[in-house]
């Protein structure tokens, strides 16, 4: 339960939305498929140690985060389920990922040798990421027999559990052929690493994939964005009411901290940015971009309270924002306003704050101050 006498701000993750998610990319795969609940950077901003907990208790088979301190974190809370490190792991790390059973993907022959001079080889799983035309991590296809060599001779006890690789433009439902061309980069891939008797878990799919890519499900796939209920673009996004029916997990949440009367021609804010061509009513909320809320937000933003919207005046700043409130009946300080979520009929959407400030809604949500508490709502 939520205690808002107590809170200024604060997150809500709706469980029931997260498990209805879950059943949804469940259905999708074919049996004997896992599904990896990505929860990279903090979780999309959800909070790593707040959803992760939820997504292991909901069934998930596998988690994949970015770095090897989230891995060990994770850990350390208790979550037992297999983790897989997705980015970069520093040489001098790699003993903790032998320690706590953490797997590592090795995307270069440089890695590949650090983990060979760390000693822990024969104690630790790795899953090799090939490139097959995102261009960032991986071994690209050309090098696939060098590789399989230097695993045989030089790393004979290194338990090469999976194989993957990730898609470039799969997001893009209009034009698969080149996510197609990854794909059949992949099964060549593979089929090298089963010729030489290596038999990996085979994972390319994250939500696009899934969603779009039935043939490339393979062994696992990896979805992040559309756990927390949100689609990889906007160009794959249904008509409303239409199926698959992703459910938003995350809802955000302030007050009311003030709440006053200005009258027409009033100034508002640092640099004088906005005056005021009615007499308005005016509040403030206790959040700025410290918070994750952008100052590109400033003039144009809108929130909700009391299921209406108010729009955001003048310049965002690090720890508030001021809001007009003009024709909101009864509002006062404490009342709650709505940053992300819905409020009575209304809703505002993590689309709708970043297409207005101009962001990615990937980069909305995972720059939310992660010290922000979250609840896990049932």
């Amino acid at each position: 339960m939520i205690d808002k006498h107590l809170l200024r701000t604060w997150i809500e993750l709706d469980r029931g939305a997260l498990a209805h998610n879950i059943r949804l990319f469940r259905d999708l795969l074919p049996a004997g498929c896992r599904l990896m609940g990505v929860a990279k950077s903090n979780a999309y901003g959800h909070g790593l140690y707040d959803f992760v907990p939820a997504v292991e208790g909901l069934g998930a088979d596998w988690l994949g985060v970015d770095s090897i301190v989230e891995a060990v974190t994770l850990r350390e809370t208790g979550i037992k389920k297999p983790i897989l490190v997705l980015g970069f792991t520093l040489p001098a790390r790699m003993t903790e990922a032998a320690r706590d059973g953490i797997r590592l993907t090795i995307s270069s022959f440089e890695s590949l040798a650090a983990l060979g001079r760390s000693g822990v080889e024969d104690r630790i799983r790795i899953h090799i990421k090939i490139d097959t035309g995102l261009h960032r991590q991986g071994f690209l296809p050309a090098q696939v027999s060098e590789l399989i060599a230097a695993l045989r001779r030089d790393h004979p006890r290194l338990e090469v559990e999976g194989l993957y690789t990730h898609f470039a433009a799969a997001k893009d439902p209009g034009d698969p052929a080149y996510t197609r061309s990854q794909i059949e980069a992949f099964r060549a891939a593979a089929a090298a690493f089963q010729g030489a008797g290596y038999r990996p878990l085979l994972h390319a799919c994250a939500t696009a994939g899934v969603l779009l890519y039935p043939e490339a499900h393979f062994d696992m796939v990896r979805v992040g964005i559309g756990l927390v209920g949100l689609w990889p673009s906007l160009m794959m996004k249904p008509a409303e009411g239409r199926r698959p029916d992703l459910r938003p997990v995350l809802s955000w949440r302030t007050v009311l901290s003030e709440v006053k009367r200005l009258p027409a021609g009033a100034k508002i804010g640092y640099d004088l940015t906005e005056t005021l061509e009615r007499d308005s009513v005016v509040g403030v909320c206790p959040i700025g971009y410290w918070h994750g809320f952008p100052r590109a937000l400033s003039r144009v933003g809108e929130v909700l309270v009391r299921g209406r919207r108010a729009r955001v005046l003048g310049n965002v700043t690090m720890d508030m924002i001021t809001i007009d409130l003009t024709g909101i009946a009864g509002t006062a300080v404490e009342d709650t306003v709505t940053v992300i979520g819905r409020d009575g009929e209304e809703e505002t959407t993590a689309y709708e704050q970043a297409g207005r400030a101009g962001q990615s809604y990937y980069e909305f949500l995972t720059r939310l101050n992660p010290l922000i508490q979250k609840y896990v709502l049932d």
